[in-house]
């Protein structure tokens, strides 16, 4: 009787550790990809809007390429869906994260879990 007791402990033990040890390896995983949300403007015109699922830590580029056809130029992004710069008019492609200026290459930043990134079509400042 002892030994049916010893053994059932052992396996409800046994069963918990594998169901514990389960859901945290599935939190692990969870933690490894990120929401973003890209948002393209021409001049002060929404394009498009989306949202997508990427790496954490992925570059800022790589949502961008994963949801629009997408030309760069050593890191400069020179057209988005055909909307292209226009060096002469000095009409360029910059970028915000959080409505903040960044000043690295899209090919260069890295991503946060909830950032909103901005593509912005217009001239210069």
């Amino acid at each position: 009787m002892k030994k049916i007791k010893l053994i059932s402990s052992l396996l409800v033990m046994l069963l918990l550790f594998v169901v514990l040890t389960g859901y945290t390896n599935n939190d692990q995983k969870g933690n490894s990809t990120i929401n973003v949300t890209y948002t393209l403007k021409q001049g002060k015109k929404i394009v498009a809007t989306k949202k997508t699922t990427l790496k954490k830590n992925d570059k800022v580029v790589t949502g961008l390429k994963k949801n629009w056809k997408v030309k760069e130029v050593k890191g400069f992004i020179t057209s988005i869906d055909g909307m292209k710069e226009n060096q002469k008019k000095g009409i360029y492609w910059t970028y915000t994260i959080n409505g903040k200026k960044v000043n690295k290459l899209a090919n260069q930043q890295t991503l946060k879990n909830k950032d909103k990134v901005q593509f912005t079509l217009d001239k210069a400042e």
